[in-house]
């Protein structure tokens, strides 16, 4: 694992998320530090995609604040916390399906160039990074679920992020295409990438993560190394608790 520095790249300090009469987020604090995998874990409805909604911006909390490279983003905008470094992938792939894989770079990484060739020669790098380089020209509608991945992945990168906030990176990929993923993630990470991934495989955690939040009804549970967060009685009681209900 690389040696990651002392000062947090990510603050999110006592963040609490309420819709109504429904906490979704309670009191929650993390740091993330540059250089770092950490692993959100927990049930469905834990809180996980809706801490990267805050994270990203999508949501304001109702209170509590984040900090991103030390400076106060609680109240920023999505576009300006992508501008700032802070990157997403989202569970289910959203590519412009009529559009080329090249064509879907583009659009991440037309901000930060000026001419459309540049454009175009930098979204095709992005492709190959992701080992979609012999793909360029094919509608994203033809990807199969781990090439849109890969899609995803490069599209989040064209931003230029400090920060990559990956939503279940394996979700619904076929068990022959995970070990790819899992290596071309270790290789962003080894270009300097920060990331925080919200991941359900337990194989998926001890091959990339540092450390591991286990996450239940908004709140942290548990956190640790990934063997020890699910190695604890108390994760895996409530694992066996679910297991047993749904047997019934």
């Amino acid at each position: 694992m690389t040696n990651v520095a002392s000062a947090p790249l990510l603050q999110v300090d006592a963040i609490t998320m309420r819709f109504g009469g429904i906490v979704a987020i309670d009191n929650l604090s993390l740091d993330v530090k540059q250089g770092q995998i950490l692993a959100l874990m927990g049930p469905n409805g834990a809180g996980k995609t809706t801490t990267f909604h805050v994270i990203a911006g999508v949501h304001k909390p109702t209170s509590g604040r984040i900090l991103f490279q030390g400076q106060d983003i609680t109240a920023m905008r999505p576009d300006g916390r992508c501008r700032a470094g802070v990157a997403r992938t989202f569970q289910i792939t959203q590519p412009f399906e009529q559009l080329s894989v090249t064509e879907n770079i583009m659009v991440g990484a037309r901000p930060f160039h000026h001419s459309m060739a540049e454009l175009r020669k930098a979204s095709e790098a992005f492709a190959d990074q992701v080992g979609l380089g012999d793909r360029l020209d094919t509608p994203a509608k033809g990807l199969s679920t781990g090439q849109r991945k890969r899609l995803e992945l490069a599209r989040a990168m064209a931003t230029r992020p400090k920060l990559l906030l990956m939503d279940e990176v394996t979700g619904g990929v076929d068990m022959k295409s995970i070990p790819g993923l899992i290596e071309l993630v270790k290789s962003l990470r080894q270009g300097g990438l920060t990331i925080v991934l919200i991941e359900h495989n337990m194989k998926v955690i001890n091959d990339l993560a540092d450390e591991a939040i286990f996450m239940n009804r908004g709140a942290r549970m548990v956190s640790g190394t990934p063997y020890q967060v699910a190695t604890d009685p108390a994760v895996v009681e409530l694992y066996l608790g679910e297991a047993k209900a749904d047997d019934h």
